[in-house]
């Protein structure tokens, strides 16, 4: 049986915390993560607050898996009211510091109110400090995290850290960990720095003990065998997420000139497998992790590798979307937004809207202050960056409102340019090659996002392969032997997925791990580590029912906040065929989608014409409270 969970009430306007213990079975129906976070949102959050006002909460949560020592575990989920989007807030990150977080013995952390002056918050178990940190407001965040460990006289904690951009409420403001490892998405370092408040810092404690740590073995013991056996996972360890750039630019699907083509010239340049060979220094993990995903890249006298190195999306934006093949360039991006903690997907694709807009003569040199913002010249990239992360008046402050808002300021027609859901930004994965992704960039809740659903390729496996096995204990499922492809198999595919990646996020579990496409866990599996770690005797038609209760909880909070069907649509770009490259004239049509789109929502149990879930599906789900 799950325990209790335990919260940590931190209230900044008035400096002062308590501890809240929250009934196991409630635990059980929001099993930590953003299903947790959402409870304690929904349950005391009026609706129509202004997501930088002291009114919002920032919401730090694990789960009951956090911390025990397998792989992919260890993730934390950052749950609040997006500046981005205006939509529920949601953004994951892995490294230590959630498996700490759980050590010091809290599932979740509320930070209500607002400092009057710059704080930092430190926790050593029963011990929490809220300290004064207006000595480095201001400063970068891998600056930051080495005063306040030799203020702390401790080199054994581990932080979440905003840099400027979210000091500056820049809205897509990043929460930095490990100084590359990101709570990126949605505007949380915003919130955070509408709080005044500077750094999470934990005290690093010993690994967490399964209840039934004997049958865990069974699940640890043959790590080293699984990854072997696993190609996919092979690679990831190999080249990172990089490798995937490898795949699509061949496939010629790689987003490239913000979505206008799916090739770009000389995009070998900068593959997972070009990175390997030049300028990886090693490979970085996570706290118990086999895999090693994490890149290390240095390039003397311009890339330290003390801020890792550039992911598959970060290769994307400030590559192909912005038609820049210079390695450096894009290196030297992804470090600059991790020292003022930006999220690169935001970023660079906020940037490649600007280079459209500035190539078609809206954005001119007195826009730019001065900055020649054309396709392929990555060397504006730095000052570009500065510039957004301080809101510095002009071409700075326009785009940190990210490319939405900035459009609407802009005008003549640079709205056309915005490839963006519900306000956030596209990340580098087509719908051309993976209709199923056109129906979740669209509904999902917080924005596009392409960690919210399996991908096509894996209704495109082998009968006897792992992903199609594998999926298959989801629900049942269609072939489909071609990209392009969209309809109500598609729509089915896509909410099944969802609802086990929102399990994902409730559980605190990574995808490379625990997740469909990548196998080195499998549902069976799952069951048996919630079992073994927690205690926890479930079945995967319970979880998938947390996962679904999650993505209905976001729902519903959007609905309060005027969202609904009229807001699940995608850029008209997204309806236009490959013009060239391996896949030319492949693409998915409008009237397809709206198909899927009312499939999506018979499946859902969500009214086709408001976007809204049913009363039967609030009170299936136990919703009825919200």
């Amino acid at each position: 049986m799950l325990k209790e969970a335990k919260i940590l009430n931190i209230d900044l306007t008035k400096q002062t915390y308590d501890i809240e213990m929250l009934p196991a079975e409630i635990y059980r129906k929001y099993p930590g993560g953003s299903a947790l976070g959402m409870y304690l949102m929904l349950r005391e959050m009026k609706p129509g607050v202004d997501p930088l006002s002291k009114e919002n909460m920032l919401i730090f949560s694990v789960s009951p898996l956090t911390g025990i020592p397998i792989s992919g575990q260890s993730r934390m989920c950052v749950t609040t009211k997006s500046p981005l989007t205006g939509t529920a807030g949601d953004s994951q990150v892995g490294g230590f510091i959630p498996a700490h977080l759980k050590g010091n013995g809290y599932d979740s952390l509320i930070f209500r109110g607002r400092s009057e002056k710059p704080v930092y918050v430190y926790i050593d178990k029963d011990m929490v400090e809220i300290k004064d940190a207006e000595n480095i407001w201001g400063m970068t965040t891998g600056d930051a995290e080495a005063v306040i460990a030799t203020e702390l006289g401790e080199t054994k904690t581990e932080s979440s850290i905003i840099g400027p951009a979210g000091e500056n409420m820049v809205s897509f403001a990043a929460i930095m960990h490990m100084k590359n490892r990101a709570n990126g998405r949605n505007g949380v370092g915003a919130v955070m720095g509408s709080k005044n408040l500077k750094a999470l810092v934990v005290k690093k404690q010993p690994p967490c003990k399964a209840v039934d740590p004997i049958s865990m073995k069974e699940l640890t013991l043959n790590v080293k065998e699984r990854i072997a056996e696993n190609a996919v996972i092979v690679d990831t360890h190999v080249n990172g997420t990089a490798g995937v750039l490898d795949f699509h630019i061949g496939e010629g699907f790689m987003p490239s000139y913000n979505w206008t083509r799916g090739t770009m010239e000389n995009a070998d340049n900068i593959t997972g497998a070009t990175i390997t060979r030049t300028i990886l220094k090693e490979r970085d993990t996570c706290f118990a992790c086999a895999i090693r995903c994490k890149p290390v890249v240095e390039i003397e006298g311009r890339v330290s590798g003390e801020y890792g190195g550039p992911e598959y999306e970060t290769l994307g934006t400030f590559g192909t979307y912005c038609g820049n093949s210079d390695l450096e360039d894009i290196c030297a991006a992804n470090q600059l937004c991790n020292k003022y903690g930006l999220d690169t997907i935001s970023c660079g694709a906020t940037i490649a809207f600007a280079m459209e807009c500035f190539e078609k003569g809206i954005l001119t040199l007195a826009d730019t202050d001065g900055l020649e913002l054309k396709f392929g010249n990555g060397k504006v990239f730095e000052p570009l960056i500065d510039k957004i992360a301080n809101k510095t008046p002009g071409i700075g402050a326009l785009l940190a409102l990210g490319s939405a808002k900035a459009a609407l300021q802009i005008g003549k027609g640079a709205e056309e340019f915005v490839m963006a859901c519900k306000g956030q930004e596209i990340p580098a994965h087509m719908v051309q090659m993976k209709p199923n992704l056109a129906v979740n960039y669209a509904v999902n809740n917080f924005g596009a996002d392409h960690q919210s659903s399996e991908h096509d390729p894996a209704l495109m496996a082998a009968d006897d392969s792992n992903d199609w096995i594998w999926i298959n204990q989801l629900e049942k499922f269609e072939k489909c032997d071609a990209y392009g492809v969209l309809n109500a198999n598609k729509a089915k595919f896509a909410l099944a997925t969802q609802k086990f990646y929102s399990l994902m996020d409730s559980l605190c579990l990574c995808q490379f791990a625990w997740g469909p496409a990548w196998q080195l866990y499998g549902p069976s599996d799952l069951l048996k580590f919630c079992k073994y770690a927690a205690g926890w005797d479930t079945t995967l038609e319970e979880l998938m029912e947390a996962g679904e209760r999650r993505i209905n909880m976001m729902r519903l909070f959007n609905v309060r906040e005027g969202f609904g069907r009229a807001q699940d649509i995608l850029p008209e770009r997204m309806f236009i065929k490959m013009p060239d490259g391996p896949n030319a004239g492949v693409g998915i049509e409008k009237e397809e989608f709206e198909k899927a789109l009312d499939a999506y929502y018979d499946f859902a149990g969500w009214d086709k014409v408001t976007g809204i879930p049913t009363k039967e599906t609030v009170s299936r789900l136990g919703l009825d409270w919200i």
